[in-house]
């Protein structure tokens, strides 16, 4: 059960971390090709830091 308490916390950590990137927090894109896109370039400088 603790598993499962430590992997959600992992992925609300996540979620928090993409949401101080503003284009993400307000879906500002349009289409849903080019907010995919800035969720990979967010998810990538999230990740190289």
């Amino acid at each position: 059960m603790y598993k499962v308490y430590k992997e959600r916390n992992l992925i609300e950590r996540c979620f928090l971390k993409l949401k101080h990137f503003r284009r993400i927090a307000t879906r500002y894109e349009r289409l849903a090709i080019t907010y995919q896109s800035m969720l990979n370039l967010a998810a990538s400088m999230i990740w190289l830091n």
